[in-house]
């Protein structure tokens, strides 16, 4: 199923990036810039995320093998709204991620999906970002706002947006279309990564 044709995850014309943002240094918060470069294998052209082998400043203390399936972070603007009727007020970028998105469903995307941002990059979808607790001394009591406990299911839902590799190289800007290419079936639900 091609997300253009409209399905669960909205109509296409739709989905598209609305921020992006990059940090060459460790910091919770990542200031927007005008366009970022996504490069193949690696990640964010300039951010410390970026690298083949894991990045992520906790684990790679005692994982720093393994493949970086954090290249790049995807947050759902859509959440900021959220936050905002709660009393929480935050934007692109402070919630450390480097694509901000609106119109798109990324929490219900399947593993593997296929994000084509702009006129050339493409993302593969590898699994939820696993918040930390860096985002209450952000803002105090955001954690809890950012996952929920299913009731029915007891399953925590995490909302603090997905993670993804870089397929093919090129720049994103605000304002370009994303395009959702589903892998072929059965589906995988989004895990932790």
């Amino acid at each position: 199923m091609n997300h253009e044709d409209g399905d669960a995850y909205g109509p296409a014309a739709a989905a598209r990036v609305t921020a992006v943002s990059s940090h060459p240094a460790y910091s919770f918060s990542k200031p927007n810039r005008p366009l970022v470069r996504l490069l193949a294998g690696l990640g964010v052209e300039g951010d410390v995320h970026a690298g083949q082998t894991i990045r992520h400043q906790f684990r790679m203390t005692y994982e720093p093998d393994l493949p970086n399936l954090r290249q790049v972070h995807l947050m759902h603007e859509e959440l900021f709204d959220e936050l905002a009727l709660k009393g929480y007020s935050v934007g692109p970028g402070q919630l450390g991620e480097n694509v901000t998105t609106r119109g798109i469903d990324l929490l219900g995307l399947p593993t593997g999906t296929l994000l084509h941002l702009g006129g050339r990059a493409v993302l593969e979808v590898t699994g939820l970002r696993n918040p930390c607790a860096k985002i209450n001394d952000f803002r105090p009591g955001l954690l809890g706002e950012v996952f929920a406990l299913d009731p029915v299911s007891g399953e925590f839902t995490f909302k603090s947006g997905i993670m993804a590799v870089v397929r093919e190289s090129g720049p994103v800007r605000p304002g370009d279309p994303i395009r959702v290419e589903l892998p072929v079936g059965p589906h995988r639900p989004l895990e932790r990564v």
